[in-house]
């Protein structure tokens, strides 16, 4: 690094000064595309993803330093926020400006044992700080953005433990209102970020989609088959983990199982509320989280049942007017059955049904239900969930794992 730049201790920040240079403007999407601007010419960016998408754009900026054979300034603009880089001839890149300190990730150690130095925060991972780690080969270590910082909490609270096995029932009482989508969503980031013992169960009393949605197994055993072969996992029994295995469906580096609905169209078997606990009570014996999706009959026993065994209820419903009004019914009648406390306690998920956003009813629904459930938050409208077909995880934009990660954060806040 050249006289004129400072270096610090790792973790703190680093001013620089930068002459007058030729200016390079990024911006990025996070699809990894974007645009790259110099005196007044824009250029495409098309890098693959977004982890990608930092060092494609350096590549290029410290070839056109190198051509010109003077230093750039770029500026750059990701999800992360902004971030101004000096880019040299020689391919050297250095900070220019003073990066935001680190705010607190939250109660350090020392605050029960006061002898003790506090928890270091860890160096940016992600977005332009920590593509500058990677160049600087860890030279210069920004702290992370307030956007990483808010992550690292939602982890934090998505993985903390509980007293006992927990049950997330996610209802609407409307077909086509995203149960299926947000229990696979919230079964996915519990598990990738608690490690497994996550079970996503399809309570439909008859065929609900939950199994067509994630990936197959090498059978096609449902909750009936379990049901009928539920002897060696009830208490003192002595049944394994591993031996559900032939009914449930594991879902890859998600880490968590399936269980599917009877998806026989010539059977004539259902589940009621009785087998819905024999089976809950059993299976909370091998899983920490359970995450049940729901069915559209509300008067169905098997729904009653669920609902009556939720540790917390998801309210789910996209941004229009008929599956709202459907969820705005349900809390009506769950407060009319005696269930006010379910209701105040639940979490409401609204969901952005197409490209076209509609900010004012959008708003007007988070009034509405802000005034009956504990929380309210709203998902992206993402391509990758519009198919109906396997949702897989790593399909889905950045944007919508950070809104679910968010909403799954609020969901264990209540467990």
């Amino acid at each position: 690094m050249g006289a004129s730049h400072s270096r610090r201790a790792e973790g703190a920040t680093l001013t620089s000064t930068a002459a007058s240079v030729p200016k390079i403007e990024v911006q990025l999407a996070p699809d990894g595309s974007g645009w790259l601007e110099l005196n007044g010419k824009r250029e495409e960016i098309r890098a693959g993803d977004a982890a990608n998408a930092p060092a494609a754009v350096l590549a290029r900026v410290k070839e056109i330093a190198r051509d010109q054979g003077s230093s750039v300034e770029l500026t750059a603009q990701d999800d992360y926020g902004w971030q101004r880089l000096l880019v040299r001839p020689d391919g050297s890149v250095a900070p220019i400006g003073v990066l935001d300190d680190a705010t607190s990730v939250g109660p350090h150690l020392e605050d029960l044992l006061r002898d003790r130095p506090p928890t270091p925060v860890m160096p940016a991972t992600e977005g332009w700080r920590a593509a500058i780690r990677t160049i600087t080969h860890g030279l210069v270590s920004p702290s992370p953005s307030r956007h990483e910082i808010e992550r690292r909490q939602a982890i934090a609270r998505v993985q903390r433990s509980f007293d006992g096995p927990r049950t997330v029932v996610v209802v609407n009482p409307k077909g086509g209102a995203h149960k299926t989508t947000a229990s696979l969503l919230l079964a996915a980031t519990f598990g990738i970020h608690r490690g497994g013992y996550t079970l996503a169960w399809d309570n439909n009393e008859t065929r609900g989609t939950l199994g067509w949605r994630s990936l197959q197994s090498s059978h096609t055993k449902t909750a009936v088959d379990l049901l009928e072969a539920l002897g060696p996992f009830v208490a003192g029994a002595g049944g394994r983990i591993g031996d559900l295995d032939a009914f449930v469906r594991g879902q890859g580096s998600s880490q968590f199982d399936v269980l599917a609905s009877d998806e026989n169209a010539a059977a004539s078997s259902m589940i009621d509320s009785s087998a819905f606990f024999d089976l809950h009570q059993a299976l909370g014996r091998f899983y920490r989280i359970l995450v049940v999706d729901t069915g559209n009959n509300m008067r169905a026993s098997n729904w009653q049942a669920a609902v009556e065994a939720a540790d917390q209820l998801v309210i789910v419903s996209t941004i229009r007017e008929d599956t709202a009004a459907s969820a705005a019914w349900l809390i009506d009648a769950l407060g009319e059955r005696g269930q006010q406390d379910k209701v105040r306690s639940a979490v409401t998920v609204l969901t952005q049904p197409s490209k076209r956003n509609d900010p004012a009813l959008e708003q007007r629904l988070r009034e509405h239900f802000k005034r009956h459930t504990r929380s309210v938050l709203t998902t992206p409208f993402d391509p990758a969930l519009v198919e109906g077909g396997v949702l897989r995880y790593e399909s889905l934009q950045q944007s919508t794992r950070q809104a679910w990660l968010q909403v799954t954060a609020s969901v264990a806040d209540g467990l």
